[in-house]
């Protein structure tokens, strides 16, 4: 069975809408932070923190991507965008997919992206086992 994780823009986030084309130049941006990471340490680090490529089938680019794993411990992370119908009012939010077959190093990495996320976006983050972290400033 699949399971999401929800990455929610609420009042007082850093932005209020987002696309795919920013999610995924945010992940790039992560990947490039990794790579300088890991050339002060003299090791390949942005292949260990982002064993992925970001890919999307035909007529399908405008809903999500995934992230296809380029190492036997990673399979797939499904990464879309859309709109929560949450108490009368529509939130927008990211939702990240670990479709059948994806393994525990996919859900670990997912989690790490997800707060990342989060954290850049000054996002309300429900994780895959139902808990949330909030990143926005709340009152």
């Amino acid at each position: 069975m699949s399971q999401s994780a929800y990455i929610t823009l609420v009042q007082g986030s850093a932005v209020d809408q987002i696309t795919l084309e920013d999610i995924k130049s945010r992940l790039t941006h992560y990947r490039e932070q990794t790579a300088l990471t890991g050339r002060q340490l003299g090791w390949d680090y942005a292949n260990a923190a982002f064993p992925y490529t970001m890919e999307s089938k035909p007529d399908e680019e405008e809903r999500w991507f995934y992230l296809k794993g380029n190492h036997p411990l990673y399979k797939y992370i499904v990464i879309g965008y859309g709109r929560l119908d949450e108490a009368a009012s529509e939130t927008s939010a990211i939702q990240v997919v670990l479709p059948e077959g994806s393994t525990h190093g996919d859900k670990s990495k997912a989690n790490e992206l997800c707060k990342w996320l989060g954290k850049q976006l000054l996002a309300e983050v429900r994780l895959f086992n139902g808990r949330t972290i909030y990143y926005n400033p709340r009152k």
